[in-house]
């Protein structure tokens, strides 16, 4: 038995509800695994509103949250790669807001043991957009990448990422998070009014990670980067479509490289807060408010 989040109709973190589940025996093909950590994303309180049901509908009941890390408890047929006591972390697209679940063991990744819970819990979403991103515009040695909204989740894995693949950093955030840049290795830059000049002050780009969206950001990667190849968004809206700038395309390795990168102690994030699985509600009301340093993580 173990608590599940769910909601049956769209709408604000309000409908989340609260319920018991009996877990069956994992079927082929299938793994057991309690939940010992459970990442929350602005994804997750955008499915609960169907904002994305055009993209990837879900069905009634259904259960936000696509990352955790746990335990696996039991394996099915045909399961070779994982026994019981096995850490791991899963990463999918709906279902994560559960103390324990069955999902199929394509879907797991082993977790290092160097890395918490909490840390591995937080890796699929943000880390691995932020790697997959990096990958796709080629950023190594030499370059010096603008991130966009840098203190966030995904822009801050994006700043130590970059570092570790030898890049020069400038990342954009309001003053209050400059410090907190420094110390990841970035260069920071405040938002608003003169913002192109403000990074022209500080370097030439060659690359640029936009982890926000949005007009502003957009419009300054255009101003700075002549060559298009080299901008990627996690945020493919019609501002970034306007400028050329390309969505990012998840790399098939992004659970395993982050994992490794922050086994090697170069890849962590702040938890900005710690919240009880029954208080899931309130977790996505201050992921929707945005302005969040770090990630929010759901504790079981």
């Amino acid at each position: 038995m173990g608590i599940t989040i769910y909601f049956e109709k769209f709408g604000s973190p309000k409908v989340l509800e609260e319920g018991d589940d009996r877990l069956p025996e994992p079927a082929a093909g299938e793994v057991q695994v309690d939940n010992r950590a459970i990442g929350v994303n602005p994804v997750d309180w955008k499915v609960v509103a169907g904002y994305l049901q055009d993209w990837a509908p879900v069905e009634f009941p259904a259960v936000p949250g696509n990352e955790t890390a746990g335990v696996v408890v039991a394996v099915g047929k045909d399961v070779a790669d994982f026994a019981v006591g096995d850490e791991v972390i899963w990463s999918g697209f709906t279902g994560g807001y559960q103390q324990s679940f069955n999902v199929p063991a394509s879907q797991l990744t082993s977790k290092p043991a160097s890395v918490d819970f909490e840390q591995a819990a937080l890796l699929p979403v943000a880390a691995g957009t932020a790697y997959s991103a990096l990958r796709q515009i080629g950023v190594g040695e030499g370059d010096t990448v603008l991130v966009h909204a840098a203190a966030g989740g995904v822009g801050s894995a994006a700043v130590q990422i970059a570092k570790a693949l030898g890049a020069r950093v400038i990342g954009t955030a309001s003053e209050a998070n400059h410090e907190y840049l420094r110390s990841l290795g970035a260069e920071p830059v405040a938002y608003g009014f003169g913002l192109v000049e403000r990074i022209r002050a500080v370097g030439e780009i060659t690359a640029s990670v936009d982890a926000v969206g949005g007009a502003e950001s957009a419009a300054a990667t255009a101003d700075l980067l002549a060559d298009r190849s080299r901008a990627v968004t996690a945020v493919a809206d019609e501002h970034a479509a306007a400028a050329g700038i390309a969505g990012v395309e998840r790399a098939p390795d992004y659970v395993e490289s982050t994992a490794k990168l922050a086994a090697e102690g170069k890849l962590s994030f702040v938890i900005a807060d710690r919240i009880p699985l029954s208080d899931a509600a309130k977790a996505l009301e201050v992921s929707y408010g945005g302005h969040v340093r770090g990630k929010l993580v759901l504790i079981p």
